[in-house]
């Protein structure tokens, strides 16, 4: 059945879409969708083989427009495309230096050849779920797969917000389930005999402020004197260490690396990524290997500013630990006449015998050797910040004051960091007996000189009920 014509005189209401056969033989369909940031209309074009096909285009353009979740006009994107201007020219000068890492990490690793060459508005969530279970299945953990995750959701939510797509495909995506261990703080045993071994090591204050005030690694060996003051016996943490990735500082990145480059697989009997998965071999474009180029820049130790403003803080110190801190100084200072000449002056509290400062993979290293002298359970460093809140919470300081000393601006760490351990539940526990079956009343026998104990009903239904299990131990009470 031929198509209906326009009576002759009239015209398509506004916002209409066109469609019409081409010279070309192809069918052509236009919608309005709006207006362009010149003042021009955004008229967007179709063009598919059949007639069928382009109405159908043509109809999904305008539901795009009456819905008001326009894709904003121009030159569509990859994935890969977004993905690269997003995480150098978006991300990575607005976040911090490690989450940009991680975000280099997620984009170079795993979405760029997972996903990279389909387009941003036909890309679906069950790409990405398939991309999930590939990397599941190279051995990686599942917090790889979700930090991949993550990583693609606020890259797509960037994109949707600006225009690019009109929806947040990774947001629909299920990610894998990541079962965290439950952290386990050290009880006082383990505190005390860790603190013992520490300070017969050199710099072994820096594990005990771990345990006793909950700084992190980076803010620890990132101590210098001037943030000590003497006179009121308080620490101010605001600035860490951390150690960064060397940048290539040469024309070609590539070509400066070349003898470093991986060219083959590992073979099936490879023991030397016996802890994780072999690396791939290195792309033809790699610029890795940096750290070998003699113009390298940017990498190495690096001080930093403490992870947000809450963390720039003030802790007053306990009188033993300033002692300690004091006994430390006399030492260092010892050990600054050795060195003479060979000394680096940098104001660190906690140096190497030349001056310079710590290297947070020796410092790894030195409290896992720790752990071992003291036959202690293994752990992270940073379990002894997990330590130090949940001895906050035994000692009933208020969660205010809590967030201070840690150095947060979020009620949520609270929960995170603060665990009932043995000894707070053993606390609560003789809170409870003390409050439900405190000792009775003993009071005077009207009848009687003898006086007489008098159980409430909670009381009397408790012993009973011992009496029954333990006869020679309890006796019954009426």
């Amino acid at each position: 059945m031929p198509r209906k014509k326009r009576p002759e005189g009239t015209r398509a209401p506004n916002g209409a879409g066109s469609i019409y056969l081409g010279a070309d033989g192809k069918w052509h369909g236009r919608v309005t969708m709006g207006v362009k940031d010149d003042g021009t209309p955004d008229r967007r074009h179709v063009k598919r083989a059949t007639e069928k096909e382009v109405i159908d285009a043509v109809r999904a353009l305008e539901r795009e427009r009456d819905s008001g979740n326009v894709r904003k006009a121009g030159q569509r994107w990859k994935v890969e495309a977004w993905l690269k201007h997003w995480v150098e020219n978006i991300a990575a000068p607005s976040v911090r230096y490690k989450a940009a890492a991680a975000y280099r990490t997620a984009v170079y690793h795993h979405l760029i050849p997972g996903l990279g060459s389909h387009w941003m508005d036909r890309v679906e969530p069950d790409h990405f779920e398939k991309l999930y279970g590939k990397i599941l299945a190279t051995g990686r953990k599942a917090g790889t797969a979700h930090q991949v995750h993550r990583t693609a959701r606020t890259a797509f939510g960037e994109a949707h917000r600006r225009g690019i797509v009109t929806r947040n495909v990774v947001a629909l995506a299920k990610p894998p389930r990541v079962e965290e261990d439950e952290v386990e703080p050290f009880e006082v045993e383990e505190i005390e005999r860790l603190m013992t071994a520490a300070l017969s090591r050199r710099n072994g204050v820096r594990f005990v402020l771990a345990l006793a005030l909950g700084t992190r690694q980076g803010e620890s060996i990132g101590l210098k004197w001037k943030r000590l003051n003497e006179s009121t016996k308080t620490l101010t943490i605001a600035r860490g260490l951390q150690r960064r990735t060397w940048r290539h500082g040469c024309s070609d990145p590539h070509a400066c690396g070349a003898k470093y480059h991986k060219v083959k697989p590992c073979k099936e009997t490879c023991k030397r990524h016996s802890r994780k998965p072999c690396p791939p071999p290195c792309p033809p474009d790699c610029a890795s290997h940096a750290r070998w180029c003699p113009k390298r820049h940017g990498g190495g130790l690096v001080e930093v500013d403490v992870k947000s403003r809450a963390g720039r803080r003030g802790l007053a110190l306990p009188d033993e630990l300033f002692d300690l801190l004091m006994a430390h100084k006399e030492v260092q200072s010892k050990e600054r006449e050795i060195a003479g000449t060979e000394w680096h002056e940098g104001g660190w509290m906690f140096a190497q015998p030349n001056g310079k400062p710590l290297d947070p993979r020796v410092d790894h290293r030195e409290w896992k050797a720790l752990l071992v002298e003291t036959k202690t359970r293994e752990a992270r460093l940073h379990d002894a910040r997990h330590t130090a809140a949940t001895v906050l919470l035994l000692l009933g300081v208020p969660d205010r004051a809590v967030m201070g000393f840690m150095g947060w601006s979020n009620t949520a760490m609270l929960t995170r960091y603060q665990h009932l351990t043995a000894s707070v539940r053993r606390e609560v526990a003789g809170r409870l007996g003390k409050h439900l079956w405190r000792p009775p009343v003993v009071v005077e026998n009207t009848s009687s000189p003898v006086t007489r104990p008098k159980w409430t009903d909670v009381q009397r239904q408790a012993v009973n009920a011992l009496a029954k299990v333990m006869p020679d131990r309890w006796t019954p009470v009426e």
